[in-house]
């Protein structure tokens, strides 16, 4: 027996849906009513049809209410008797149509419930309305037309809601079958709030959220208009989602290409960008939104703070690697023939989507790159994430997309926390400089073996192993704390060591790599070291010597 003919059974939703009341929304005809009175029952839950609400509370019709009082006072009723139903126990609730048109509506059905859009054609609408007078916007007759008009200014509104239901001609009791199984399939985004001195804003996790990208991100848009920067790589496999994805809300986005690679962070291609932006006519309400690794995300970010002086910005990285270190936090810039991002600025996002169902497009290398910066925010401040690193590192880099989200999670959020503590890099000891455990080394090796050479993971996996090294060398940690993180660093796969990238170096070019980097300080280096694992803090006295000598004996020539 089937869920859709067993409609007498009761039914428990998952656990993710406990104490959230189920908010059904769609135009008139689309059987919000009887539908939602289904699945209460189904459900044990009490129902509440708004209209009926509003309509006892007034003593009067709506038709009535709309022909004494207007449309607008109707709203501002409406408004506030959903938010009244909703502020109580879970319960199942039928919306007028026009109610989720509201934009405070739709952030408290967002808060407190899961709203699901009972979608229906015009021709099924036409069947369910034909010969009705009692509505208020059918009393002129004309239903096509009222109807077609309907369909065309809510539709991608409605797509905001958290579920899509596709209604025909079935009978209710199909209908509601099909609601259920879409409720138990739907899978929630999780979401990690990020607050910092000047700017808020989430970044969500979940899979297929490219598809999704219009409803997540119509919120907090000041336009329905966005520019999508992307490369030539990441372009052909999800552009046309996240594309798909924005149209379904109505929010009108053209793109610009760049190649892919490090090679595309200088100052020619951030120039193409910013007159990429110009031509396509943007505004100061005009997004720019980021769809790509880590050289994108800076990319973009960095025109996005330039062009008129700032324009709204969009994270949505698409590697391991970018989605838990560069997209998060507000850094955005180019390299020069200097070095690594020597020209920049802080921009912080109004978003952050992170879409693991693409990281399944990306080849193993990529994803060991992208966990090194996993690991370590649990060397840096959080000793039990790196001993969950060490049980599950394996499974994220397999693929595991449970594991992943996790691992994507608790990283942001170890590094929100470090951000929001230092949104500009200010401190002079510690703060967000923490946050660079491994750079220092890591930038030095990217820098000689040349961008493109090495992924940048590879680099920090490396330097890592060195700073750890440094500080037993230097007494600030047990050695076998080194050689435990070392020993994790090469069992998932990553270079650990220096032996491990194949090559010979040479100890003063590393050192002269590592005098030009922009986290130097009066002409000294500035190292994070460790007391140990989670134990990480920032050193600007160490002896050039002493990591000449670290280098000779990892290998390196004079």
């Amino acid at each position: 027996m089937t869920r859709n003919t067993a409609l007498k059974e009761s039914f428990s939703l998952p656990s993710h849906l406990d104490g959230r009341s189920i908010v059904l929304v769609g135009l008139m005809g689309a059987g919000k009513t009887s539908i939602g009175r289904r699945i209460a029952a189904r459900l044990g839950l009490p129902f509440r049809d708004a209209d009926a609400e509003i309509e006892l509370a007034a003593g009067c019709t709506i038709p009535e209410l709309f022909e004494r009082f207007g449309e607008k006072e109707f709203r501002d009723g409406e408004r506030r008797v959903i938010r009244r139903l909703l502020a109580g126990e879970p319960l199942v609730l039928a919306t007028g149509g026009g109610a989720y048109m509201d934009a405070e509506t739709r952030g408290t059905i967002r808060r407190e419930g899961v709203a699901v859009w009972l979608r229906a054609t015009l021709p099924v609408l036409l069947r369910r309305v034909a010969g009705r007078t009692h509505r208020p916007l059918l009393r002129d007759g004309a239903h096509e037309d009222v109807l077609a008009g309907l369909i065309a200014q809510r539709h991608p509104i409605y797509a905001e809601a958290d579920v899509i239901v596709d209604c025909g001609d079935e009978s209710p009791e199909v209908t509601t079958g099909h609601v259920l199984d879409a409720l138990v399939a739907w899978q929630p985004a999780r979401r990690l709030s990020l607050t910092l001195s000047q700017a808020s804003y989430d970044v969500v996790v979940g899979e297929g959220l490219l598809a999704r990208a219009g409803a997540l991100l119509a919120p907090v848009l000041p336009q329905k208009r966005a520019v999508v920067v992307t490369d030539d790589a990441v372009g052909p496999l999800h552009l046309a989602a996240l594309m798909d994805g924005l149209a379904q809300t109505a929010i009108e986005a053209t793109s610009i290409t760049v190649k892919s690679g490090e090679a595309s962070k200088n100052l020619q291609t951030f120039a193409d960008v910013v007159d990429g932006l110009l031509d396509a006519g943007v505004e100061r309400r005009t997004a720019v939104i980021a769809l790509g690794g880590g050289v994108v995300g800076d990319l973009a970010g960095f025109a996005a703070a330039a062009t008129l002086r700032g324009l709204p910005f969009v994270q949505i990285p698409t590697t391991l690697l970018s989605q838990v270190d560069s997209s998060v936090g507000g850094k955005s810039g180019i390299n020069t023939r200097h070095g690594k991002n020597l020209m920049g600025a802080f921009h912080q996002p109004r978003m952050v989507i992170a879409d693991t169902a693409v990281l399944a497009t990306l080849p193993v290398r990529e994803l060991r790159a992208g966990y090194a910066e996993i690991v370590k925010a649990g060397l840096i401040g959080d000793r039990a994430f790196f001993t969950w690193c060490e049980a599950n590192g394996a499974a994220v880099i397999a693929g595991d997309r449970t594991a992943q989200a996790e691992a994507i999670l608790r990283a942001c959020a170890f590094k929100a926390l470090v951000v929001g503590d230092d949104e500009r890099e200010e401190k002079p000891n510690d703060g967000r400089a923490l946050l660079n455990l491994g750079h220092t080394f890591g930038h030095a090796l990217e820098a000689e073996i040349g961008y493109g050479g090495i992924l940048h993971g590879e680099g920090v996996a490396v330097g890592i192993g060195l700073a750890f090294r440094m500080s037993a060398a230097l007494g600030l940690c047990e050695a076998a704390e080194a050689e435990r993180v070392i020993a994790h660093i090469a069992a998932v796969g990553l270079p650990a060591e220096l032996h491990h990238l194949n090559r010979r170096f040479s100890a003063e070019k590393l050192v002269s790599h590592m005098r030009r980097d922009k986290k130097a300080r009066d002409g000294k280096l500035v190292f994070v070291l460790v007391r140990g694992i989670g134990k990480a803090f920032t050193k600007g006295d160490v002896a050039i010597d002493d990591v000449i000598a670290l280098l000779r004996r990892e290998g390196c020539d004079a």
